[in-house]
């Protein structure tokens, strides 16, 4: 059983845990801080993370190395397209007696890396839509309860578009952040190259366990907000919204559609636990626009003149800012 004191204590044993998982992390995946810092934002948070590199930027090993750090159970499902639903919640099966049998599917476990989720056809993406949303799995009409804490890590390449099929806007929506992971540095590149070639084995060490993951999830709900911060982060998801009256004037030359009061939401709670992360007790707006760009750049769609102008979402969603 965890406790503390009050929540000032909670809250500095997130910090700390924080610190200490950057750490271990980048003993095994070299660079890439904010990255880490976004992906254990989201686990935090509760939400699910979307991942967008090309291939080898150790999206993978990533997952894997968090997976351990923080003693849970992983599984990575390779997306393809001939993969079926049911090899993502599982079926039913003859036992030996001519009874139905559920067979879990790896669905069931705490850390999913959805691997290229975009190569699979929208009916086998949706199996994960009521796993991501309700944390349930419906087989025959029978429901199971995922294991807890749960978490979607998906990767998407954005460079190879043939044979893949995009998600469509309300699973895009399901994800709290949008993840864009880019090369490293010559520095940082110059390290990998050296650690990853030469005779090193380190095993990170288990820093935090799957209750103090649900824990600091209800910490971070208690953590008071001010109503200015609150109307600063649905001010901000108006603004995208290319039609209504409150939109920017930018959104609406330039966007198709904007965010839902979803991204509203993601922007409060990953502010809350941004600013906990970072030692602070209550969000400001500062946090807000911390995690506006992982929040917004997934749940706006940009119109053509935007595209032949060259303007992407992140330049786009500074703008709003």
């Amino acid at each position: 059983m965890i406790e503390f004191k009050n929540d000032v204590e909670a809250a500095d044993c997130l910090k700390k845990r924080h610190d200490e998982l950057l750490e271990e992390i980048g003993k095994v995946v070299f660079g890439q801080k904010e990255i880490i810092e976004q992906v254990i934002t989201v686990m935090m948070a509760g939400g699910h993370c979307l991942l967008v590199g090309v291939p080898g930027l150790a999206k993978t090993l990533l997952v894997n190395t968090i997976a351990k750090v923080m003693d849970l159970g992983y599984k990575r499902i390779q997306f393809t397209p001939d993969l079926m639903p049911s090899d993502i919640t599982g079926s039913e099966i003859l036992d030996d007696d001519r009874k139905f049998k559920f067979m879990r599917g790896p669905v069931f476990s705490n850390i999913i890396l959805a691997d290229e989720i975009n190569r699979t056809p929208p009916k086998t993406q949706s199996a994960l839509l009521e796993a991501m949303q309700e944390h349930v799995v419906t087989v025959s009409g029978t429901s199971y309860r995922l294991d807890e804490p749960f978490f979607v890590l998906a990767t998407q390449n954005p460079v190879e578009q043939e044979g893949t099929y995009p998600l469509p806007e309300a699973q895009l929506d399901r994800f709290m952040f949008n993840v864009i992971l880019d090369y490293p540095s010559p520095e940082e590149e110059y390290t990998i190259v050296k650690n990853t070639t030469a005779d090193r084995n380190v095993e990170p060490r288990k820093v935090i366990s799957a209750e103090e993951i649900l824990y600091f999830r209800e910490l971070i709900k208690r953590v008071p907000v001010a109503d200015n911060v609150i109307k600063y982060a649905v001010d901000l998801a108006a603004k995208t919204r290319a039609n209504a009256p409150t939109a920017h004037a930018d959104a609406k030359k330039y966007l198709n559609w904007g965010a839902g009061p979803r991204a509203s939401q993601y922007l409060v709670i990953g502010a809350k636990t941004y600013a906990l992360l970072h030692g602070k007790y209550s969000p400001d707006i500062d946090d807000v626009k911390a995690v506006a760009l992982p929040v917004l750049r997934h749940r706006i769609v940009r119109n053509y003149q935007a595209e032949a102008q060259g303007l992407s979402e992140d330049d786009l969603i500074k703008r709003f800012l």
